[in-house]
């Protein structure tokens, strides 16, 4: 008598003395696969793209706030920077880059 396992992907869940009494006596093998009753929304399916798409919409907002604060800081040291330099001059062409407080 030679050993053979069970066919299929199934297989390994048929207990071996029920598979191989039945490839004995030729009797069919009955597997029974409980099905889902449930109807509702499986929630997992629906939260897990909702939390990547809140993810990726506060990421979003993070890089809008920190690219405004950047431009925030270059505005305040390009006005620190002309307030210090003075007027600019090229070919007789005088700019005043900002207002005098006196």
């Amino acid at each position: 008598m030679s050993h053979r396992d069970p066919p299929g992907i199934i297989a390994p869940h048929i207990p071996a003395d029920a598979y191989r009494r039945a490839e004995a006596t030729g009797a069919p093998v009955v597997i029974v696969v409980q099905g889902s009753t449930r109807h509702s929304i499986p929630w997992q399916r629906v939260l897990i793209p909702v939390a990547v798409v809140g993810a990726a919409a506060l990421g979003s907002w993070g890089l809008v706030v920190a690219l405004c604060a950047l431009l925030d800081a270059v505005a305040h040291a390009a006005t620190v920077i002309a307030g210090a330099a003075g007027p600019i001059g090229v070919g007789g062409i005088t700019l005043k880059l900002t207002r005098s407080k006196h």
